[in-house]
């Protein structure tokens, strides 16, 4: 199973944002033994830098990113993506540049968020990280 991860599950990780954190900590932990892949934005980086700030030193933040660097494969942001991300239907451009980081992907993948509804108009599955949990097991029962 491959997934990309929007920022706002990253956050809920590195910030221990409750309640949201414990789904997206179980990702990283299928991810650490090798059952899943972790996608991410290079965008992703300097937004939680930004949000994580006020909270972590500059060397703990880099501490942090050594960690996740090791757990996902980042994904370059590139001028293509830009410019697809300017003529969406997006309402958020941010989101915007995720999406199309993420189509850039081969294979299926899903996008992970917690504002699924931010992502109606894809052609990629899109759901929470309750939701990717709930899949994960169902593909890890007997007979499937």
């Amino acid at each position: 199973m491959q997934l990309f991860l929007d920022t706002n599950v990253v956050i809920d990780v590195l910030a221990n944002r409750e309640p949201f954190s414990f789904s997206a900590s179980k990702l990283f932990d299928l991810a650490e033994r090798g059952k899943i892949k972790l996608y991410i934005s290079a965008l992703s980086f300097s937004n939680i830098y930004y949000i994580l700030r006020k909270t972590c030193s500059q060397q703990q933040m880099i501490s942090v990113f050594r960690d996740l660097e090791s757990l996902v494969e980042t994904i370059d942001v590139t001028k293509a993506i830009i410019q697809k991300a300017l003529t969406s239907d997006f309402k958020d451009f941010e989101d915007a540049i995720q999406y199309y980081t993420a189509v850039t992907i081969e294979g299926e993948t899903i996008v992970v968020t917690r504002n699924v509804k931010d992502y109606r108009k894809t052609d990629r599955a899109v759901l929470t990280p309750d939701e990717v949990l709930a899949k994960y097991v169902a593909t890890q029962s007997p007979g499937k």
